[in-house]
């Protein structure tokens, strides 16, 4: 019988927590914010019950005993089966070791990007770059106030990841800014011809929208 193939990270974590110590949701929803690791995987409360019950369907947790603190609701504490401790690491093994293609929103935009005209892209393409280094410059002091607590960098890892790809995405923008107004692709007749703009020999003809524009400035 073929494995099934597991997409949620949701489901990957609470087996993870599980393979550190029984937990019950609660304990599993605070300890994962605790770590910031709701900046890489969606943890709704809601979802993690739905993902624990498919879980134990599956037979990869099941419930340990149940407890009371103080007047607080019983919880139901779960463990980390020995099948479950097997599928954890299988699934680590292959978002680790096998690299898959993901289809990004960036990416997508980049691919249609001859639709819009190359002064707004122009425009929008600045306004990443200033976001892209003001997250960064966030992003950084906050890892370095947590491993100023001590924390070893291996549990906060995913961090640095974030830090790496968000200076080769800005470093992207750079290049791309200057091969669209410095290499002469924002006067290519191919993209302008795209938004209503014939070159002719010795200049170009601006839209009328864009020439209306500038009348208004220069007045």
């Amino acid at each position: 019988m073929a494995r099934k193939r597991r997409s949620n990270p949701l489901a990957l974590a609470v087996m993870v927590l599980l393979f550190e110590r029984p937990m019950h949701p609660y304990e599993m929803a605070t300890t994962l914010k605790q770590r910031h690791k709701h900046d890489s995987i969606k943890i709704r409360f809601g979802s993690l019950y739905t993902v624990i019950d498919a879980l134990v369907a599956d037979g990869l947790i099941a419930p340990r005993e149940t407890v009371r603190e103080g007047r607080r609701p019983e919880r139901t504490v779960y463990e980390l089966t020995p099948a479950g401790q097997a599928e954890m690491r299988d699934w680590l093994r292959t978002l680790i070791g096998e690299p898959e293609k993901e289809y990004t929103h960036f990416e997508a935009g980049l691919c249609l990007l001859g639709a819009l005209p190359p002064g707004e892209a122009i425009e929008l393409l600045r306004r990443r770059q200033a976001k892209l280094e003001g997250d960064h410059r966030e992003l950084r002091a906050a890892l370095d106030g947590v491993l100023a607590t001590g924390l070893p960098l291996l549990y906060v890892v995913e961090v640095e990841y974030r830090l790496c790809r968000m200076e080769a995405e800005r470093r992207f923008v750079e290049a791309l800014l200057r091969r669209i107004e410095d290499e002469g692709w924002a006067t290519s007749a191919a993209w302008n011809a795209l938004h209503g703009v014939r070159h002719q020999a010795g200049g170009s003809r601006e839209p009328g929208a864009a020439r209306a524009r500038r009348r208004r400035i220069e007045e």
